[in-house]
């Protein structure tokens, strides 16, 4: 296959041997930077960065796939994938990088956005089109201190995904099929740090499998209708489905009301003192369709008042319980 957005070469007979494309975008885009949202900590198994080259591992529709991408300048990424997954992810490289993501209309006005803006130039809001990973994702960090968080996301991994297809670095594993996290046994959850509460949503959650992929699919780009969706699901509220929409969506308006740390961050860093959602909502109103590129922004800028951090929940060891 081949477009004038770049060439995709046949999947070869051996394992060893991947999937290739060569992507043209269409404005500078940083996709290290773009992407780096994606990775739940720094010990993700579905995740590695070895210096201008990111190793990611995927479970597309069509199977596991494991992909590596790098820039050789802006408007170029190099992209090989390996895997059953292979053509489908690479099919979607476009949307993965963020490169149909619009920032046209965007204005950062404030200091601190307006320097951030200029420090990060090519920063995108990624659509991976993978609801159900992004999903869970969310749920096993709901309400718990983010560490806590990446350690059950890497110890659920480890226990039950499947090896990285392809030379993938050590270690790395696919997010499991929906099948196995619905089959996930209660003690498995307990030894990974995840409450059955947490474990009783993400099940759920995976009990719908294709059904909640399909909503990025039967919605396109409706967003509100997918939100709706994802908030019929027992135990996934405002916070998570926003959670889902900034990785898995490309939503550039998306905000994760509800966070611990958000309203205080972004009132702190635009006012000199922290917000409440109610607050936090007023003041982003006048970004819409950009708020989530203000909380990036902001996130990322040197100059935003560090805030002393507390955890959004007390932390407990739930192994220990």
């Amino acid at each position: 296959m081949s477009d004038a957005a770049g060439t995709l070469r046949a999947m070869p007979a051996s394992d060893d041997l991947p999937m290739t494309r060569e992507l043209t975008l269409g404005s500078d885009v940083n996709v290290m930077l773009t992407l780096s949202l994606l990775r739940r900590g720094a010990y993700d198994p579905t995740s590695r960065r070895d210096g201008s080259t990111l190793w990611r591992t995927s479970r597309m529709t069509t199977g596991a796939v494991t992909y590596r991408l790098r820039q050789p300048d802006r408007r170029v990424v190099l992209a090989d994938a390996w895997g059953p997954g292979a053509a489908e992810m690479l099919d979607g490289l476009e949307s993965l990088v963020g490169d149909d993501d619009d920032p046209t209309g965007f204005e950062p006005e404030h200091p601190v956005v307006l320097d951030s803006h200029r420090r990060h130039p090519g920063l995108r809001v990624p659509r991976t089109g993978r609801v159900l990973e992004a999903l869970i994702g969310a749920v096993i960090e709901q309400r718990v201190v983010g560490i806590d968080a990446f350690a059950a996301w890497r110890r659920l991994h480890l226990r039950f995904g499947d090896p990285a297809p392809g030379p993938a670095p050590d270690g790395m594993r696919v997010f499991p099929t929906a099948e196995t996290w619905a089959s996930v046994p209660s003690w498995d959850w307990h030894l990974a740090g995840v409450d059955p509460q947490r474990a009783r949503t993400a099940q759920a959650c995976a009990r719908l499998g294709r059904q909640v992929d399909d909503l990025v699919v039967t919605h396109d780009r409706d967003h509100a209708a997918v939100y709706r969706g994802l908030r019929s699901i027992p135990g996934v509220g405002r916070w998570t489905a926003a959670e889902v929409g900034i990785r898995a969506l490309g939503d550039a308006d998306a905000v994760s009301f509800g966070d611990f740390h958000v309203a205080k961050d972004i009132g702190q860093a635009l006012a000199g003192r922290p917000f409440d959602d109610a607050e936090l909502e007023r003041v982003l109103e006048p970004w819409r369709p950009h708020r989530q590129r203000v909380v990036r922004l902001v996130a990322l800028s040197p100059l935003a008042p560090q805030v002393r951090r507390g955890p959004r929940a007390p932390r407990v060891d739930h192994r220990n319980i």
